[in-house]
């Protein structure tokens, strides 16, 4: 099952799955009293500090199935010890997935389920049927 606005990632040691939805995203932007357009669009033209780089990283490992204080070491010993630009990368890669894509704190339907609802008439953009 994949799970909406989740991305994996070059980071660190190897491959991550990232993941900001909603509940993540309202963390991140009340740490960084920002909203996710501000600190993507500052991520995009380079205009960013250190803390929007860490924070969406963290968050984003955190969004992604990582325990906390596993986050929190993979972002201190790669953030900090690499070259910024490179962890920038990553961060704008993790936000923009963020905004592209639906949001949900939940793990998506299976397929069975999703055909179910489109048979009961689901109005869902799922089923296919414009919006009215």
């Amino acid at each position: 099952m994949s799970r909406h606005a989740a991305i994996e990632l070059d980071f660190a040691d190897g491959v991550y799955t990232f993941r900001l939805g909603l509940s993540e995203i309202e963390e991140l932007e009340r740490k960084r009293d920002l909203s996710i357009f501000e600190i993507v669009e500052r991520l995009r033209v380079r205009q960013c500090r250190l803390q929007d780089i860490s924070e969406v990283i963290r968050i984003g490992l955190i969004g992604g199935g990582m325990v906390p204080v596993d986050a929190m070491a993979l972002v201190k010993r790669y953030v900090d010890e690499r070259p910024l630009d490179e962890s920038r990368d990553v961060a704008y890669g993790i936000g923009l997935a963020a905004l592209m894509r639906v949001h949900t704190n939940e793990v998506e339907s299976p397929p069975g389920e999703a055909k179910a609802a489109r048979s009961k008439g689901s109005t869902s953009p799922q089923s296919g049927a414009a919006p009215r």
